[in-house]
């Protein structure tokens, strides 16, 4: 193969395993959904955070840890960085989901994060000056139709009547951060590769979420040592973690930062499957007639 095309072919490579890897992220990161249900008497919120990414941060720097020493004189530089992303994606982005999951549905988790593309889609477009065409916003539209369609259970007569309970405020806040998470790691150049980065961002969790996870067991929630306690941690910081949150930065560097926010429009769909398969709740016509315009608007969105 000559020069000329090599780096063609791999950017075809890499281009297709992105488009599969944005059905395959948000089947990982509806495992967390489950986790935050099951998770209520069991270990406390920021605790399971804290263990979460600490294991996360443990996995991934197995595979990573040479190219963090072999480049750790860019730590000093970019440690804030890995600060702020940590705060934004592994404290409230995890710890506030499982407060919020102690008081909503797993559905609705699923619903609310889906809000995010629409706030990463315009800012990538006027911040980032992303390439993001009338299509790809038609796709937009299109799956945020099919997640009020979803939200307002196809009754359209009642979307003034949506209520929000305290458990959907803090997942919404997550939503909030999860879109400032989504552009800051596009926005911001970095040194090191997607996996050493994420296994320093997540350090950087574990940081932020260390005094927090102090004070809730002092004066909230102390948490006990259990098998049920070690399986959620363990499903929580492998699937979710370390496998849906790597996932999420190739697809970023490959697809960019507005278009890869689509893929949490997938989430009211395989919340709901979840919640149909383990938590025994219904499938109703609405969630079909949600699934359609989400996957079409995925498909459009995604498209050169």
């Amino acid at each position: 193969m000559s020069a000329g095309v090599a780096p063609s072919a791999t950017g075809a490579v890499e281009r297709r395993l992105a488009v599969a890897l944005v059905f395959v992220a948000p089947a990982l990161w509806s495992v967390n959904y489950l986790v935050a249900r099951w998770a209520p008497g069991v270990i406390a919120p920021h605790m399971l955070a804290l263990a979460r990414w600490s294991v996360a941060a443990l996995v991934l720097g197995a595979f990573c840890w040479r190219e963090v020493v072999a480049r750790r004189s860019a730590l000093r530089r970019e440690a804030w960085q890995f600060l702020v992303l940590g705060a934004l994606g592994m404290w409230i982005c995890g710890a506030f989901v499982y407060i919020g999951g102690r008081y909503t549905a797993a559905v609705n988790i699923g619903l609310l994060y889906a809000v995010s593309p629409v706030l990463i889609a315009l800012a990538s477009a006027l911040w980032l000056r992303e390439r993001f065409g009338t299509v790809q916003w038609l796709g937009v539209a299109f799956a945020l139709a099919g997640v009020v369609h979803i939200l307002i259970r196809g009754r359209w007569d009642a979307l003034t009547q949506v209520r929000i309970n305290p458990g959907d405020a803090w997942i919404a806040v997550a939503s909030i951060a999860w879109t400032a998470y989504s552009l800051l790691l596009r926005a911001w150049p970095s040194a090191f590769g997607a996996l050493a980065r994420l296994t320093l961002i997540a350090c950087g969790g574990v940081v932020v979420l260390l005094p927090f996870t102090l004070w809730e067991a002092i004066y909230w929630l102390p948490s006990t040592l259990s098998w049920k306690s070690a399986a959620l941690v363990l499903a929580a910081a492998l699937l979710p973690g370390a496998a849906a949150y790597g996932a999420y930065s190739f697809m970023q560097r490959v697809l960019g930062a507005a278009r890869v926010g689509t893929v949490l429009y997938l989430g009211p769909l395989y919340s709901a499957g979840v919640a149909w398969l383990v938590l025994g709740e219904r499938i109703e016509p609405f969630h079909l007639g949600g699934a359609a315009a989400i996957l079409g608007g995925i498909w459009l969105s995604t498209r050169r």
